[in-house]
């Protein structure tokens, strides 16, 4: 472990929808909601903290969150405005620092080894308080999983450091769900073992905790010991750029289905254009009304993905329209009806890298 390492975990605070409310006085202080309509099969993507109040979370259903929060304003997604001012954070983040690792839209690692990390927190969150009219929680420690505990320590708004000493005294009634990588069935499982603190994790026999857990085993004793040797890693591309929508009703129109993948065409090669890529494949999602019990989350509905390899990489709204017909039109329903459509495409090429894309006549 590097004893001269030091990050920062950045966390917008309920970022959606303190864009909406930034962006709309007549919001502020009133319980916002973005995401999909209580009326339908939406989902909350987000919540303002006054939301939160009731009980709402972000992946409940909507349905769910207007009977805790009857008051609530419901707000449609716009993931453009986000997106764009997601990228405004980014630029004041590389202020302080090349090497940032983001996670999501509104967060990311920080590297600041060799400077003052504490000062350069405040800066940060200082400028984009500023700049923005945003707030983050900030958390920094020595290592990523303790900077990104942090930073949920005291939010909105906050920011926390651990010190090595500071994780001796934190680690020991740290609940395991909480560690890295821990999940439902992991906790499940270590809970079965009798571990339900990284204090039960650290007292508990090795070659034991192995038989059970693999090599991952020893990530868990690292972690639960304040060691995580893992750096912070610059962003890397993305390898997919994608659009879809669950329908509040099943659909049966093809031709409708048809017309909604030429919009997402057009959405996709505008992000293409923007980010300077051509992508060779494109990829239709069909999620149907069948319920298939089984699998980890116990069931789901049946899913297909067909894909098509375009003779040469394009950013042509129309190329991309063209070719999601083509697949679409390939599809067997067989009596079924459709929840989900989604279009993606990927195999990206930097667009001057590429030979000139065949356009439609």
């Amino acid at each position: 472990m590097r004893k001269d390492l030091w990050v920062i975990h950045l966390d917008m605070d309920a970022f959606f929808a303190s864009v909406e409310q930034r962006d709309n006085p007549r919001l502020r202080g009133k319980p916002v909601i973005v995401g999909g309509s209580p009326n339908s099969r939406g989902v909350v993507s987000t919540c303002s903290y006054e939301a939160r109040r009731f009980g709402v979370r972000s992946a409940m259903p909507s349905r769910e969150a207007l009977r805790l929060c009857p008051q609530a304003v419901f707000i449609r997604p716009n993931h453009a405005k986000y997106s764009e001012v997601g990228r405004q954070v980014r630029a004041i983040m590389r202020r302080f620092t090349d090497v940032i690792q983001p996670l999501s839209i509104d967060e990311a690692f920080l590297d600041v080894s060799g400077q003052d990390a504490v000062r350069v927190a405040r800066e940060l969150k200082a400028a984009i308080r500023s700049e923005l009219q945003l707030t983050g929680s900030a958390g920094v420690s020595y290592c990523k999983f303790l900077a990104k505990m942090a930073s949920d320590m005291e939010k909105p708004d906050g920011l926390t450091v651990i010190t090595w000493e500071r994780a001796q005294e934190l680690l020991p009634t740290l609940p395991v769900r909480k560690l890295w990588g821990v999940g439902p069935a992991s906790e499940q499982a270590l809970n079965a073992l009798g571990i339900f603190t990284c204090g039960d994790l650290l007292a508990y026999d090795p070659e034991t905790l192995r038989k059970h857990f693999g090599k991952r085993a020893d990530e868990l004793i690292q972690l639960a010991r304040g060691i995580d040797p893992r750096p912070v890693v610059p962003y890397r591309e993305a390898k997919s750029i994608g659009e879809e929508n669950t329908f509040a009703v099943d659909q049966t129109d093809r031709a409708y289905l048809a017309e909604l993948l030429e919009r997402y065409a057009d959405n996709l090669a505008r992000e293409l254009q923007r980010q300077g890529l051509a992508a060779r494949t494109v990829t239709v999602k069909v999620k149907w009304n069948v319920f298939v019990e089984g699998g980890p989350k116990g069931g789901d509905f049946l899913q297909i993905t067909r894909s098509q390899t375009l003779p040469m990489p394009t950013d042509d709204a129309r190329t991309i329209g063209r070719a999601a017909r083509e697949i679409f039109a390939r599809v067997e329903w067989e009596g079924r009806k459709v929840r989900l459509l989604g279009l993606s495409v990927h195999n990206f090429v930097k667009r001057g890298e590429r030979v000139q894309a065949y356009l439609p006549i």
